[in-house]
């Protein structure tokens, strides 16, 4: 399997952790977008930085070719799954830990909402 086509499976299982076994909806909030826009800063910066001087290397025939910052676009939605699955997880083991009654994240009437 090509990297191209594990990053793309990596985005679909994201999204489907995320909206439909989770159901925590983290892409539909504008704080994971603004959140993303940092993150995405720093992995162009630092993917850039080890592919522009060959530190980091891909098999032209395993990726699409096309690349951002020297880096493959492949990594960019790689990351992307990275991130959403760390934020999907995180919220929804958050809602479990977080006491209804108050304590960080909560609230007298629970935890933070969606």
């Amino acid at each position: 399997m090509t990297y191209t086509a594990l990053a793309l499976v990596g985005v679909v299982a994201a999204l489907l952790l995320d909206l439909a076994l989770l159901r925590t909806r983290v892409v539909t909030r504008r704080a994971f977008w603004a959140s993303y826009a940092i993150v995405l800063a720093f992995q162009l910066l630092t993917n850039g930085w080890l592919t522009g001087r060959d530190i980091v290397v891909y098999d032209d025939k395993a990726i699409l070719g096309w690349r951002l910052v020297f880096a493959p676009v492949e990594d960019l939605l790689f990351g992307f799954s990275l991130v959403l699955q760390t934020t999907a997880w995180w919220v929804w083991w958050g809602r479990r830990l977080t006491p209804a009654g108050g304590g960080p994240g909560g609230s007298a009437t629970g935890p933070v909402g969606p």
